[in-house]
């Protein structure tokens, strides 16, 4: 009660946005599990578990359920186990002594459930990093300086990529044209009303507002850094130019060239990078490409 109105609004501004994010998480989480066309499995008892030796394996998991007047089973919850064993996990959600475990018992003896059911996707070491430079890693933006030569740019890359095995993705950014609100079309102002029209000039904020909202990040390309190092392999990637492009390249590395080359008054396309340490070991390991392509829903344009 005591708290200043400002602080509380941005508390509560804080928690809505960190539900959002969680709620969006889980959304691609569940569709993820739903892409890989996964059977439900009705929980019967603990030696579902035993059965299917779940103790050391790393997986996407779905916790769903259905009620005595809808056979349709909805999913209650879902996760990337890859930090704590399936097993483990599994066991917190089906033990009435646990926090989640009490929450879907207590629906299934008041008989809001009827049954509660589980899928799950086993996943590699290498996936769930690669999940995670999808869904917690940040983009980075790639700078490019002035043209130079006429109408070449050099891309400039950012300090601190790690010298180490890992993870990458580039992507580039594309922009939508919304088209004009009804309300928003231009009219012109009343000569006897000076504040409608005041009223009708957009404001700088609303612009850019309008403008970041229009545009989204396009991944383009996975790359696996376990021969060479990310700060390595990115170099390779950005360092190659105009100067050394030649017509026989393909794929990624191409795009990257001929996009350095601009036309007068016109900006080069933007380029981003993310990326995330794997130990090499577990490099060779999983699919990643398609363990992507699934997570983001549709394919990467340079990977083969």
């Amino acid at each position: 009660d005591e708290m200043p109105t400002t602080k509380r609004t941005l508390k509560i501004k804080q928690e809505s946005s960190e539900d959002t994010q969680k709620r969006d998480v889980m959304q691609n989480i569940m569709q993820i599990l739903e892409s890989v066309q996964l059977k439900w499995e009705l929980f019967q008892s603990w030696a579902d578990f035993s059965r299917l030796h779940l103790s050391n394996k790393l997986a996407i998991f779905g916790i769903g359920y259905n009620t005595r007047w809808k056979e349709d089973i909805r999913y209650h919850y879902a996760e990337i186990s890859s930090q704590v064993p399936l097993g483990k996990r599994l066991r917190e959600y089906f033990n009435s002594e646990k926090p989640e475990g009490r929450v879907i018992m207590t629906r299934v003896q008041k008989m809001n459930w009827k049954n509660v059911y589980y899928k799950f996707l086993e996943i590699t070491i290498s996936e769930a990093r690669c999940l995670e430079l999808h869904m917690e890693i940040d983009w980075i933006p790639i700078a490019h300086s002035k043209p130079t030569g006429g109408n070449v740019v050099q891309y400039l890359l950012p300090g601190g990529i790690p010298k180490s095995p890992g993870l990458y993705a580039i992507g580039y950014e594309e922009c939508h044209e919304k088209p004009p609100s009804p309300l928003a079309e231009h009219r012109g102002p009343d000569p006897g009303n000076e504040t409608q029209a005041e009223l009708e000039v957009p404001s700088p904020q609303a612009s850019l507002r309008v403008d970041m909202e229009s545009a989204r990040i396009i991944y383009c390309y996975l790359g696996i850094a376990e021969v060479r190092t990310l700060h390595q392999c990115l170099f390779l990637h950005f360092q190659a130019n105009t100067k050394t492009f030649s017509k026989d390249w393909v794929g990624i590395n191409a795009f990257l060239s001929q996009n350095c080359v601009v036309e007068p008054g016109v900006s080069p396309k933007s380029i981003y990078i993310k990326f995330v340490e794997v130990e090499r070991d577990f490099l060779s390991a999983g699919s990643l490409v398609e363990c992507l392509e699934k997570a983001i829903g549709y394919p990467l344009k340079f990977n083969n």
